[in-house]
């Protein structure tokens, strides 16, 4: 009786040596190399778009008269592309002669490691982000005043009893708080929204190409 194709499939897949559908085998594997060198270079793409805009952003921020923004922001910004490049380093080590099935594992392993890193780094970037802005603008000069304090006593004018810690008004300061701390919880979520939006499609494309091998392989 002529075998179906599903079964050849199967065997080929079971079978690293196998001679059976070489062809089916190859074009899995392709596929997948095809996929997540795609994905390769758009990390690469986007950890140049990085630093490029940590740089220009360095020098946009002295001009425009928040430095320490400029610099915090370089600062954050040049520590996540390190520990980024360093994780795509790991990605390029991934043997291309094993299986498209092992291949595909391999990445899958590295695309959690990945994701991990990033999401305990989110709960940090964003926050610092926010508390840059804060300081940048703070301390932008106004006329010859820091704009912080040249705004503290517009408030104090219209309310003169507020309560102050070190010059800054205590409602200022826990709302600042607050905002940090929101942030720092929601930071891994930001992150992945943020990663669904650039590589949510080439995700959907590996998950659908390994539940069609893991269905050949069952």
């Amino acid at each position: 009786m002529e075998r179906s194709i599903e079964s050849i499939w199967k065997e080929g897949f079971l079978k690293s040596d196998a001679l059976v559908a070489p062809k089916i085998n190859n074009l899995y594997s392709q596929k997948s190399i095809h996929i997540i060198d795609k994905f390769k270079r758009m990390f690469r793409i986007n950890l140049i778009a990085i630093v490029v805009f940590s740089i220009v952003f360095l020098f946009v921020s002295f001009y425009i008269g928040i430095p320490i923004t400029g610099v915090i922001f370089f600062v954050v910004l040049s520590v996540l592309v390190y520990f980024n490049k360093r994780l795509l380093n790991h990605l390029e080590q991934i043997d291309l002669g094993v299986s498209s099935y092992q291949y595909l594992k391999a990445f899958n392993q590295w695309k959690n490691k990945q994701i991990s890193v990033n999401k305990k780094f989110s709960r940090f970037l964003y926050p610092l982000i926010f508390i840059s802005m804060i300081l940048g603008f703070w301390f932008k000069d106004a006329a010859g005043m820091p704009l912080g304090e040249r705004l503290v006593n517009k408030v104090l004018i219209g309310f003169p009893d507020i309560y102050l810690i070190f010059g800054i008004p205590l409602i200022g300061i826990v709302i600042v708080c607050i905002i940090l701390m929101v942030l720092a919880y929601f930071g891994d979520r930001i992150y992945k929204w943020d990663l669904n939006i650039v590589y949510g499609r080439v995700f959907r494309k590996l998950e659908e190409l390994m539940t069609d091998i893991e269905s050949l392989r069952n």
